[in-house]
């Protein structure tokens, strides 16, 4: 299992919007360079991309939640 982290702290999204569907959910195929979530730091939106490519486990943290700098996100099955 890889996980995906936070470079930042701040407020993790796991939708576009929140009218939306959640960017990935369990099951789904993942890319490297897939965008997993959004982390809100003082009203700006980073992407969080995942490094590895596999199936995608879940998410660690629940929508609109606080996270901090290194916090994991979301895991991914690399097949490993």
């Amino acid at each position: 299992m890889a996980q995906i982290q936070s470079p930042v702290p701040g407020t993790f999204y796991t939708k576009p919007s929140p009218d939306d569907a959640p960017f990935k959910t369990v099951g789904d195929t993942i890319s490297v360079d897939d965008v997993i979530g959004l982390v809100e730091v003082m009203k700006t939106f980073i992407q969080i991309h995942s490094e590895v490519a596999g199936t995608f486990s879940g998410y660690a943290v629940e929508d609109g939640m606080p996270v901090t700098a290194g916090q994991k996100l979301a895991e991914v099955d690399t097949g490993w």
